[in-house]
């Protein structure tokens, strides 16, 4: 027999079915056993008025039953549960596999239980209707991402994760090279410049849900790997781009969040500096209503500072190397003037008190970033060391070109008012970086050690 998800059985009164699961919690009164069986699509009650059957079975046992779907009685019937108003009629009874008492409950939301134990036990964990509900919606929203850029002619192009390592605000995770001996790749803090590169390549509208990775120390809203949307277009301009992304996340919360309000629409366009001097932040909550869980309150912060002092005394970049700055400002740039008044084209969004993405029309012409990485300090040799290829790239006819990157994760937490982006991820690390459920990162056997021409220096151990 076929099996049916539970979820089905709604409409299935009446007709013999099969369904398979786990055992999600047994009630025994004496002469009829009832067993909540659970699987992706819900609970369904399944009554045995034999008892022998299912005397041995226990909770997360692995099962599958026939039977027959009865409409409960109207006084029995569970509003609580989708599958509330019926039940079925156990027959025949197969166990797929018998479960070892779990470490934690199942049942719960969670949030009471050691997250060590939660992250070690993860495929435990994501059981949990709350992380299974949670992950649900993350498939919906990247689904709908990538219908409606799909609809506008942007192209989902993947670029490599093996990489160079090049100077972009975080500390790069590195892989060593076997054939290229004392030579290393990088892990892509993001796509920057492969998509700018696709731009170059007349690909003209790209997106990408894009694994990245950066070696800085983890917070609720911060992973060492994480998910963002990467987005470029091409003969852009900074309205374009903003328009673009504001008409996707206001159809996906309407369509994929009903419940949720967005605060006011168009979103509020704030300047950094009207941002610092009235809330003391790039970021700001702008909700009127702080108690209102589904409250959004998206706005736009415009008008950034391209350099900004390091304690050295050096210019730095405020977002990213790559950005061009407003137009008015261009020559202030290509003279090195006024650099700490030149204002770049970045635009960050953000979203109830969190930055949820930033983006910025880019330097489409060799001088312009070359410039930019003068002011910084960067001699000749390590502006060609570090970003030959793009300066290479740009001078045979780029056009101007623009994007954005926004966090899937931090995203999907503030709408499922999550206080971390581990409960919105299926296999998330702990907040030291380690993977607890696979015990990485590890040591290293010789063999593959001398294999890759590395020599790994003695580690003191603590006392």
């Amino acid at each position: 027999m076929e099996r049916t998800n539970i979820i089905e059985t709604i409409n299935k009164a009446g007709e013999k079915v099969k369904v398979s699961g786990w055992v999600h919690n047994r009630r025994n009164h004496g002469k009829i056993v009832f067993i909540d069986l659970r699987d992706r699509s819900g609970i369904l009650q399944v009554v045995f008025t034999d008892p022998e059957m299912v005397k041995d079975v226990r909770t997360e046992w692995v099962i599958s039953i026939e039977g027959t779907i009865n409409k409960r009685p109207d006084k029995m019937i569970n509003q609580n549960v989708p599958t509330g108003t019926v039940e079925m009629q156990a027959e025949k009874l197969e166990i797929i596999n018998k479960a070892e008492t779990t470490p934690f409950a199942i049942d719960t939301d969670g949030y009471d239980i050691n997250e060590e134990a939660r992250l070690k036990y993860r495929y435990l964990d994501i059981r949990r209707e709350r992380i299974k509900n949670n992950l649900i919606l993350r498939h919906q929203i990247i689904q709908y991402i990538r219908n409606f850029l799909s609809d506008k002619q942007f192209l989902e192009i993947e670029t490599p994760i093996l990489t160079k390592s090049t100077p972009e605000g975080a500390r790069d995770y590195v892989v060593p090279s076997r054939l290229q001996e004392g030579t290393f790749y990088a892990l892509p803090q993001s796509p920057q410049q492969y998509k700018q590169l696709l731009m170059v390549g007349g690909i003209e509208k790209y997106f990408q849900i894009a694994r990245c990775f950066r070696d800085e120390n983890a917070r609720g809203d911060r992973q060492p790997e994480f998910t963002q949307l990467d987005l470029e277009m091409s003969f852009v301009e900074r309205e374009d781009v903003m328009a673009v992304n504001e008409e996707l996340i206001i159809n996906m919360v309407k369509n994929v969040c009903p419940k949720k309000e967005i605060q006011e629409i168009p979103f509020p366009r704030i300047s950094y500096k009207e941002a610092m001097e009235k809330y003391g932040t790039d970021k700001p909550d702008l909700r009127k209503d702080k108690d209102n869980k589904n409250l959004l309150a998206f706005c736009w912060i415009i008008d950034f500072p391209f350099f900004e002092k390091e304690d050295n005394g050096s210019w730095t970049f405020t977002h990213n190397p790559f950005s061009g700055p407003i137009p008015e400002h261009m020559e202030w740039l290509l003279k090195k003037e006024n650099i700490g008044e030149i204002l770049t084209t970045q635009y960050d969004i953000a979203l109830n008190g969190y930055e949820l993405g930033g983006g910025s029309i880019r330097n489409h012409q060799p001088q312009a970033l070359k410039a930019v990485f003068e002011i910084m300090g960067f001699e000749e040799q390590r502006i060609i060391n570090n970003f030959g290829h793009m300066l290479e790239a740009l001078s045979f006819g780029a056009p101007s070109h623009g994007g954005i990157a926004w966090g899937i994760d931090r995203l999907i937490m503030l709408l499922t008012n999550e206080a971390n982006i581990r409960e919105v991820m299926a296999f998330p690390k702990a907040g030291d970086g380690r993977d607890l459920m696979m015990n990485a990162p590890s040591r290293i056997d010789d063999a593959q050690l001398k294999e890759l021409k590395i020599k790994v220096s003695e580690i003191k151990k603590n006392k």
